[in-house]
Order: C-alpha cells, then sequence, then structure tokens
C-alpha cells in the first residue's frame, strides 16, 4: 500500500467492484437484440443523427452478417439503431453492451464517439476475443427525444459483424456510483515527457484510448514501456465542500498520476516483471481542494510503465468520488 491510497477506500472498492457486491447487478434498460440498419462500406457521416439511413438494409443482431446474405464479404460496414431517451430518465451510470465483435469496432451515440476495439487499417488489429462494453456520458443523451447508435466496423476475415453476446442498453443497480464517472475516451500518448503533467497542455493530436482497457485491445499489442494518459473534466461548484478522491482502477504495472500539473499519487513496489503485484493495486488518490478549479475545468495525468505483457488503465473504476458516499455506506 502506499501512503497516497485510502486503506479504507481501497478495501471498499475492492469488495464492491470485483464481484462481493458487484454479483451480477447490471440492470437492462433496453434490449437491442434484433432489427438494425445495415450498410457495407464507410463513410464517417453514417455516424450522425440527421443522416437519412430510410434506404439501408435491414440485418439481425447478434449475428455474423454472413448469416445475415452478406456471405464472403470483408471489409468495412456500419451498423445504425435508434432508441427512446426515456428509457435513460433517473439512471446516471448507462453503458451499452454489444456483446463480441469481429474484428475492430467504433461506437457513437448521436455522433459522438464513446468507445473502441481493435484497430482499423493502415494499423490493424483484431479484437474479436474482446467484450464490448462501453459507457455513456449523459450529456450527449436526448432523454426526451430519439438517439441514434451507430457502430462502425472492420473485418479482415472470416465471420464479420455483432457476433454474439449480450446486445443492450443497462445500468448498474449498485447504489454507490462515482459523483463523476471518468471511464471513456481519454487522450494518449506513448513515451514520457514532463510537461504532459501540465494542465493546459495541446493533446488534441494525441490518439483516443477508452478507459479502462488493455493496450492489447486498441491493437498496441507490443507496447511496452511508458505511456501518458490525459482527461480534462468540467467540476461543478456544488462538491466545493466535498472531500474528492480519484479511482483509477488497476493499472499494468505502475503509475505517476497528477491534478492540474500537480502530483497527487503513485503505485510502485519496486519489485521487478513477474514478481510485482502492483498490477493488482487499485488506485485511489485523494485531490487536494486547493488544486481544484471549481466551476471550471480540471484534468488528470496519468504516467503509466508496464513492464511487459498487457499494459494499460486495464479495469475500473474510473471516477471521481466523495468521502460522504463512503460514509453513507458505513465503510468510512
Amino acid at each position: 500500500m502506499n501512503k497516497h491510497t485510502c486503506p479504507v477506500l481501497v478495501l471498499f472498492l475492492s469488495l464492491l467492484f470485483t464481484g462481493f457486491v458487484m454479483a451480477d447487478d447490471q440492470e437492462r434498460l433496453l434490449n437491442l437484440r434484433g432489427e438494425w440498419k445495415f450498410s457495407i462500406g464507410d463513410d464517417k457521416h453514417w455516424a450522425e443523427p440527421e443522416y437519412d439511413d430510410s434506404d439501408w438494409e435491414s440485418i439481425y443482431v447478434p449475428t455474423s452478417w454472413e448469416n445475415e446474405g452478406f456471405y464472403g464479404y470483408d471489409g468495412y460496414a456500419w451498423y445504425r439503431k435508434k432508441f427512446d431517451g426515456a428509457i435513460t430518465k433517473g439512471y446516471e451510470n448507462i453503458f451499452i453492451m454489444l456483446g463480441y465483435i469481429d474484428d475492430a469496432d467504433e461506437v457513437y451515440v448521436n455522433g459522438k464517439l464513446i468507445g473502441f476495439s481493435g484497430g482499423f487499417p493502415p494499423h490493424y488489429a483484431t479484437a474479436h476475443k474482446a467484450k464490448r462494453q462501453y459507457y455513456i456520458p449523459l450529456e450527449i443523451l436526448d432523454p426526451e427525444g430519439e438517439n441514434l447508435i451507430a457502430v462502425r466496423i472492420y473485418d479482415e476475415g472470416g465471420e464479420g459483424g455483432i457476433i454474439h453476446g449480450k446486445v443492450g442498453i443497462y445500468t448498474m443497480v449498485s447504489d454507490f456510483q462515482p459523483a463523476i464517472n471518468l471511464q471513456g475516451v481519454w487522450k494518449f500518448k506513448t513515451g514520457q515527457d514532463e510537461r504532459w503533467k501540465n494542465k493546459y497542455w495541446n493533446d488534441e493530436q494525441w490518439e483516443d484510448i477508452i478507459t479502462p482497457s488493455l493496450w492489447r485491445n486498441i491493437g498496441m499489442w507490443e507496447l511496452d514501456g511508458y505511456a501518458c494518459y490525459r482527461k480534462t473534466f468540467f467540476l461543478d461548484e456544488k462538491w466545493k465542500n466535498e472531500e474528492l478522491y480519484v479511482v483509477l482502477g488497476r493499472i499494468d504495472d505502475f503509475d505517476k498520476t497528477y491534478l492540474n500539473g500537480e502530483f497527487i499519487g503513485e503505485t510502485w513496489d519496486g519489485r521487478s516483471f513477474g514478481i510485482s503485484r502492483s498490477f493488482l493495486k487499485l488506485r485511489v488518490y485523494p485531490l487536494p481542494k486547493n488544486k481544484l478549479l471549481f466551476n471550471g475545468y480540471n484534468t488528470i495525468a496519468v504516467k503509466v510503465y508496464d513492464m511487459g505483457d498487457k499494459g494499460g488503465i486495464y479495469e475500473g473504476p474510473v471516477g471521481i468520488i466523495t468521502k460522504k458516499q463512503l460514509q453513507q455506506e458505513g465503510l468510512y
């Protein structure tokens, strides 16, 4: 345990998110099994809600597109599905499950990228063994109207499409939810540069990465060494009187974490590859109130070092939590 981590927080969150409390706490809000709109080809405009897909074919989900009449097709294709946002009312933690996809995918809700796995050409990488589960930020949903899911897929060979597994929109039924959910799309760059921790560093040209996820799930099979994650989030003034902590799930292997350029915590046991157990530690670091900008934007930067094998911020939860939340559970 490192000096920056609260032991009780780690115990509680470890229980909550590793099976003892979590068990099967997913509640399905909408079953997405059935007919979707489908087109072969590739056009980024197909992610936009305003696009007219009335002349597209229908395809059943989940099954391979070969089973739906597109036998032998390899390459790009898109799926689209609309749903009534009323199903999301009253829920804070909403995510989409799309089972298993062959090979690589990008998923958009109302034109906004919410998740991806694998790599598209020219940096192709399959992720056919990765279960697709992506968080949907509440701010992009319309709870009063129609919403659009668009899925871009690239298949290199064999079966293609949304193959099998659970497909639907879900919520977590656990009483505990992060005050601010930070999972989803972060900025990412390999290497290390001390300037990357700075709040105002321009990361617009960095790659996107889904957090949490393994590096291999986005095609980085051979990546070992250093990389940096960055996430900028808005912090409402209503949290001003709360003691806040950032939860970064589990990281393979070591990390140094910064808030607005200031060091706030690290996990490093000093052991070598195969002996170190830092990758099992849940990262929970306090957020100093005098370093936070309320009613404004703050940046979390995480420098990760992977000694080998998987790599990355690979398992959640990822978000901002309050001390009061833990007190309400009677565990702090």
